[in-house]
Parts: C-alpha cells; structure tokens; sequence
C-alpha cells in the first residue's frame, strides 16, 4: 500500500479511528469546524448541518468515517462514501476531508488517507475518488504525492460566494 504520509515528523502520532454511533458529539464537533474554517473546501455548508438531528448525524455515521486525535481532541476527519450499485461496488468516495490548521504537515491527512485506503481494500473497494476544487493547490499536490490521478474535470462543478469553481476529478486504484 503506498504510504503518503511524511516521515521524519517529529510530533507524536495520533490516534486514528472509525467513528462509530456513540461518537456523533465528537463526529458534529470535527465536521461542523472544517466546514466553518473552510468552508470553500466543501460543496455543504456548516448552515445545512447545523439544522441536522442527532438521528441524521447518525445515520450519516453510517459511512466509514475516520477521525484524526491528537491528545483526545479531534484534529482531521475524512469519510468514504461506497458506492451501492452492485456494478460499482469497487468504488468509493472520498469526502469530507478536512486537517486543522495547526496540523497540517504534520502527517496526519497521510495517515487517514493511508487508513481510508486500508479500510477500503479490506473492505472490497479497489478504487477511491474524490472531487476537489481546481483551485486547492495544495490538496491536489496532496492526493498527486498519495497516488491520485486526475480523471476529468466537472466545469462549475461548485458555486462559491456566487462564483463558478471548476472541480477536477481524482482517482486512485488500490493493490
């Protein structure tokens, strides 16, 4: 499996698991401040969640969703969305993918996506997409260093403050 993490990090590692129904304090915690700190990475908004119950944060738990925590506190969330139809069943998508601030090259997007990943070809899937803004540089360079390939382009794939962005379409295909 192709590691995309960086080594050499000096900062301890954190502690990397799926989310399950218990967790929804710490799940709405995590997704509600990546859509409220960047809330241009995301075609949801912290307004549509934040009308959500505590039964629809759950069934949203549904999903893998993997959680990133350094001393306890939730510090990066990425979820996998399987695909259903029986044809598609080798392919999900990646979503919700978010790293706090102040941990960002630290590791620890690597680290979830390498859990993802190993997660995913456990669990069948042998290809994971994603869609990410054309201009998000750095995370493109990101799932460019973890394997991902561009597969096409979705023009206005994304409205933002009344703006058209274009959003590219990644690929990886899992051993």
């Amino acid at each position: 499996m192709l590691a995309c993490f960086k080594t050499g990090i000096t900062v301890p590692d954190p502690e990397i698991r799926k989310l399950g129904q218990a967790d929804v304090l710490v799940f709405k915690r995590i997704r509600l401040e990546a859509l409220r700190t960047e809330p241009a990475s995301f075609a949801s908004s912290a307004e549509d969640w934040e009308l959500y119950s505590d039964e629809d944060w759950r069934e949203r738990l549904r999903m893998p969703v993997f959680v990133a925590f350094r001393s306890g506190v939730p510090v990066g969330i990425m979820g996998l969305l399987p695909q259903q139809a029986r044809k598609m069943k080798h392919r999900a998508t990646l979503i919700m993918v978010y790293v706090r601030a102040t941990e960002r090259g630290t590791g620890i997007a690597g680290r979830l996506l390498d859990t993802i990943a190993r997660f995913a070809a456990e669990n069948g899937i042998s290809q994971i997409e994603l869609n990410v803004s054309s201009k998000n540089a750095r995370a493109i360079r990101f799932y460019e260093r973890c394997g991902f390939r561009e597969a096409g382009l979705i023009p206005a794939g994304m409205r933002d403050q009344g703006q058209d962005v274009d959003e590219i379409i990644m690929l990886r295909r899992l051993p």
